[in-house]
């Protein structure tokens, strides 16, 4: 009997190495995703100016981003929603509010040409730096509340025709790879239970966000990546292990092999 619809997933057209260059700029899931990569060695940038829900604000990131620092080896682009707020005095989109009153603001929803269109600028920014860059396209299976459910299904749909739209038109691109992931489906159509959820009922459970991250791995991840992170996952252990006498000199000595087996683990992947 089977008892889900698992979502299936074609083998990505590039794979990510160990402790690759990435930048992960979206939602809090974006966030939450990116986390478990940081803390598995990659150099990941996580929403460096902060979370970002629309196509818009994910482009002023990335150009923010490489005003400072090169351009990743893979970006991840979470999108969370379709609405924005347009400054009444500039006339612009904002990335942040800052608690300001909503009277200075007016809100509105982008199309999937406007969505597509501010992706394909951040692509394009990225590949100015890179041209070899790879680019991972992501809707947030967070729900928004605010807008009503229908509404919120509006604008998720409005995301993934635009997100789809970006991905056919770079297909034939034999340098510059965008890809789709589908987390927005794992939730939705393979978990589809309110026990994935946190209290909250819109948010992802810590569960589901691991198990989003493992499809991720399985579709994305090279073999040398899957070797470095079985390596890695008791030397991380080890360093995340809180003794009840760290002051012992049986700890300090089980902590000092930690950081040598991280140095020569790092050591041996490194480029």
């Amino acid at each position: 009997m089977q008892l889900q619809t698992p979502v299936i997933i074609q083998q990505a057209p590039f794979s990510i190495s160990p402790m690759e260059s990435m930048l992960f700029v979206g939602s809090c899931f974006a966030d939450n995703i990116g986390r478990l990569f940081v803390e598995d060695k990659f150099r990941a940038t996580v929403n460096p100016f902060g979370v970002m829900y629309n196509p818009a604000s994910i482009l002023h990131t990335v150009e923010r981003h490489l005003a400072d620092h090169d351009a990743p080896r893979t970006a991840v682009f979470t999108l969370g929603t379709n609405h924005v707020y347009i400054l009444n005095e500039t006339g612009e989109i904002v990335d942040n509010c800052q608690k300001r009153p909503q009277r200075l603001f007016t809100e509105r929803e982008l199309t999937v040409d406007e969505c597509a269109s501010y992706l394909r600028r951040a692509v394009e920014a990225l590949r100015a730096k890179r041209d070899d860059v790879r680019v991972i396209i992501t809707v947030s299976p967070i729900r928004y509340a605010k807008y009503g459910f229908h509404g919120s299904q509006l604008s998720k749909a409005t995301l993934l025709l635009a997100a789809d739209k970006l991905v056919k038109e770079y297909a034939s691109d034999r340098s510059c790879k965008v890809t789709y992931f589908p987390a927005y489906e794992i939730v939705n159509d393979e978990l589809r239970d309110y026990r994935f959820y946190r209290e909250d009922m819109l948010h992802p459970s810590d569960q589901a966000v691991k198990y989003i991250h493992q499809r991720f791995a399985d579709t994305f991840f090279s073999n040398d990546t899957h070797a470095f992170l079985k390596k890695w996952q008791p030397i991380k252990a080890a360093l995340n292990h809180r003794p009840f006498n760290p002051d012992s000199e049986d700890y300090k000595a089980f902590l000092a092999k930690a950081k040598e087996d991280e140095r020569k683990l790092v050591e041996e992947y490194g480029s």
